[in-house]
């Protein structure tokens, strides 16, 4: 519960401290995990600090040197340990601490499990899946190196990104990278370099140590927060048989650092002789299909209509002619033909006239009306006929006839 103070009738410091004490003493005994630092001894009494593997927080640990000498030779500075302690607070100075009851140190095969654990939390989720991973571009325009000041990672991924491309561009991030503060600062450079624009590629390098030299590289947050980042993230930490969980959630691992340089960056050398053989293919190609072309218009060319053009004009010419002449044979013919047919009709018809009768010495005989007269009978003395002979006509009086 909550004091009732005031101004005018406020608690004494002891009040205070009697109450956080009875508060914090209502924790009960827990288990807290922890990096130990600043490890000292002194009489029958251990005294500590308890890190946490995180953030930049920790905790003073006090125990009999009973209790630390249960617990084994591997409780020594930088050593991981769980503690099973009782929240303390003492009065007398304001500060609090822990007494521990029991230590057990972490070994290898208990963290190794956790990270199995954590692995597959976060495979559940989706964060290692091969079709969420970015490609990085051909020719990055800036790279973010996230490294331990002056170390051998820095100088490899440096030094053969810059003999491969020497134009490349860097912006290098140095943190530590083992230790209590290294997820720390790591993710804050990570979240630096992710935000700047200019950077398209991020190198996350550390060379190779013991097993719990690369746990910051396991963290949950640190995996999440590469996870999360905008820019492609590429994973350098230690030497091929080394895994971190980084590696399984970056978008490219690499071997080592040398090996982050080349996937991040192209060997010039390899490009010019890429462009060189590129080059040469384009001129075979081209040369090949203009030789193509080339026998293709030599062979139409050979051909008959192109070699001599006028020939074929002459053909056809030739063939007018023929056409011509059997036309004219034809017409002539049929010329020849209808000419004598008319000659044929007009010797029958002359033989039919009158008028070939008239010139062997006939005549008709008419009347005036130019009725044929064909009976003498059928005239009377005194009429007027008319004599129509091959040539001329004569007008005759009829004064004496006989009948038939």
């Amino acid at each position: 519960m909550a004091m009732e103070t005031t101004a005018e009738s406020p608690v004494p410091v002891r009040t205070v401290l009697q109450a956080v004490g009875g508060w914090i003493a209502r924790l009960g005994r827990i288990w807290v995990e922890g990096q130990i630092t600043d490890l000292n001894a002194r009489g029958g009494t251990v005294y500590m600090t308890l890190r946490d593997p995180v953030a930049n927080m920790s905790v003073r640990v006090v125990g009999p040197r009973a209790v630390f000498e249960a617990a084994g030779p591997a409780v020594t500075d930088g050593a991981r340990i769980v503690v099973h302690a009782k929240p303390d607070f003492w009065i007398n100075r304001g500060t609090f601490s822990l007494s521990a009851l029991e230590i057990r140190p972490v070994g290898v095969g208990e963290l190794l499990a956790r990270l199995e654990r954590l692995k597959q939390v976060l495979a559940s989720e989706g964060l290692f899946r091969p079709e969420r991973k970015r490609p990085l571009p051909f020719l990055p325009g800036g790279i973010g190196l996230i490294c331990g000041r002056d170390s051998d990672a820095e100088h490899d991924v440096l030094q053969n990104a810059r003999r491969r491309w020497p134009a490349v561009a860097f912006q290098v991030e140095n943190t530590a990278v083992q230790g209590t503060y290294a997820v720390g600062e790591v993710m804050e450079a990570l979240r630096k370099l992710d935000a700047d624009p200019g950077i398209d590629v991020i190198i996350i390098a550390r060379g190779g140590g013991a097993m719990e030299d690369l746990l910051p590289f396991s963290d949950e947050a640190l995996v999440r927060a590469v996870a999360a980042a905008r820019t492609p993230v590429v994973s350098a930490i230690g030497h091929e048989q080394d895994s971190p969980l980084l590696d399984l959630v970056a978008d490219v691992r690499a071997s080592t650092p040398t090996d982050a340089a080349k996937r991040a960056v192209p060997d010039v050398r390899e490009q010019l002789q890429l462009v060189r053989q590129l080059r040469d293919r384009g001129r075979r190609c081209l040369a090949g299909g203009v030789e193509r072309e080339l026998a293709w218009l030599k062979g139409v060319r050979s051909r008959p209509a192109l070699a001599d053009p006028v020939r074929e004009v002459e053909r056809q010419s030739e063939r007018v002619l023929a056409l011509r002449d059997r036309a004219r044979r034809c017409l002539s013919g049929a010329l020849d033909r209808a000419g004598d047919e008319l000659s044929h009709t007009r010797a029958r018809l002359l033989a039919l006239s009158p008028a070939a009768t008239l010139e062997r010495g006939y005549a008709i005989v008419q009347r005036e009306d130019e009725s044929v007269v064909r009976e003498s009978a059928a005239v009377k003395d005194g009429e007027r006929l008319l004599l129509r002979l091959a040539e001329g006509r004569l007008g005759v009086t009829v004064a004496d006839h006989e009948g038939s």
